[in-house]
């Protein structure tokens, strides 16, 4: 291994705060991946960072376009080999398998790439630094290698006391994967709209590389999480408003540790609930019903309390797998059920969401 290879990794101090380089010609690689629950990393970065996304390359496609192969990203290309991408500063890591290891036949790739001087952006849980074929190869061909995930963040929570000028809403769910990241996405962009300054805060590495910086919550020594997700509202508190990405479930049976730790580090004002319609059974636990969503709702909140004053001010439902028929139905289902403004922003918008988050700092603000 090289004698410096610090040069080429991120989180060098004790911080879990990642900040990446604009990139502006962006690959992705998901092949052999691109399916919608593999390859969510290249789908959200094709919704959200469209015009930096150069296309996706995928070795065994038989389509010709992102929208074809993913359903996002119009009519960018999809790449059969990397030899065809030109004028590229930067391969993403696309996918987010269980487990975080990169493919093993992607290597080739890899270094193929290094060799061309473009940096690497993974969010997976095995680390590029940690390869000395990797480090060597970045160390000569003058580019990096961007672990999101990589922190050492030794700090605990302060229980710091936020100004209140600077609301911060929180999304959480039933369960993993159902759309937190993109309700909190979504509503950020409502009210940055409208003129507020408000602030996408990531936790998760899709939401990283997404907006460019947050902390990769789920890597943070458990101690530290709480202190983590406080340090990350902290540097954004002169906003008016925080959008604070959820991550797995307080009922989760494997990640409700990190549910927890979010819930009182950022001491959320307001929480989101999200949730996927017709699903019935926790993601990784075949058979494993959800908790009914009443009992989480009343947990989430009792949770939060402990740390601060907090309340649910709407609903976010994922009804991908429903008719726009059955949608709608369900949307005023929930209406009814939960008392709360409801809606699901990929179909409908986030408008109610943005107007709950106004009418919750306006009574905050006049609050003596």
């Amino acid at each position: 291994m090289p004698s410096n290879p610090e040069i080429v990794v991120t989180n060098k101090h004790n911080s879990a705060f990642v900040q990446l380089p604009t990139h502006r010609r962006i690959a992705l690689l998901t092949s052999g991946y691109s399916t919608p629950f593999l390859a969510k990393t290249a789908i959200s970065l094709l919704r959200y960072r469209t015009s930096d996304m150069v296309g996706v390359l995928e070795e065994q496609a038989t389509v010709k376009t992102t929208g074809e192969l993913l359903g996002a990203g119009g009519n960018l290309p999809v790449f059969p080999n990397l030899s065809d991408i030109d004028d590229i500063d930067s391969l993403y890591i696309g996918i987010a398998p269980p487990g975080g290891k990169i493919p093993q036949e992607w290597r080739s790739v890899i270094c193929n790439a290094l060799g061309r001087g473009i940096d690497i952006v993974s969010g997976l849980h095995e680390f590029l630094s940690e390869d000395p074929e990797y480090v060597a190869l970045a160390q000569a061909n003058d580019c990096q290698l961007y672990d999101v995930r990589r922190n050492r963040f030794k700090n605990t929570a302060t229980c710091r006391n936020f100004p209140k000028e600077c609301t911060r809403i929180h999304s959480v769910g039933h369960d993993c994967s159902i759309g937190k990241m993109v309700s909190t996405l979504e509503v950020q962009r409502g009210l940055s709209a409208k003129g507020y300054r408000a602030k996408f805060l990531a936790t998760g590495q899709t939401g990283i590389m997404v907006s460019g910086e947050g902390v990769p919550i789920d890597c943070v020594v458990a101690d530290f999480v709480n202190g983590a997700a406080e340090d990350l509202v902290a540097r954004h508190e002169d906003q008016e408003f925080v959008l604070i990405e959820g991550q797995g479930s307080i009922a989760h049976p494997a990640f409700s540790a990190v549910t927890a730790g979010l819930l009182h580090g950022c001491a959320p004002d307001g929480l989101i609930f999200c949730y996927e319609a017709g699903r019935n059974a926790v993601k990784g636990f075949d058979g494993i019903p959800i908790v009914p969503m009443d009992q989480q709702l009343r947990a989430f909140e009792v949770m939060a309390n402990l740390r601060h004053k907090c309340k649910f001010i709407g609903v976010a439902i994922n009804t991908r797998t429903l008719t726009a028929e059955a949608a709608a139905a369900e949307v005023e289902r929930a209406e009814r059920e939960f008392g709360l403004p409801a809606c699901d922003v990929y179909r409908d918008g986030a408008d109610k969401l943005v107007t709950a988050a106004e009418q919750l700092r306006a009574s905050i603000m006049s609050a003596g």
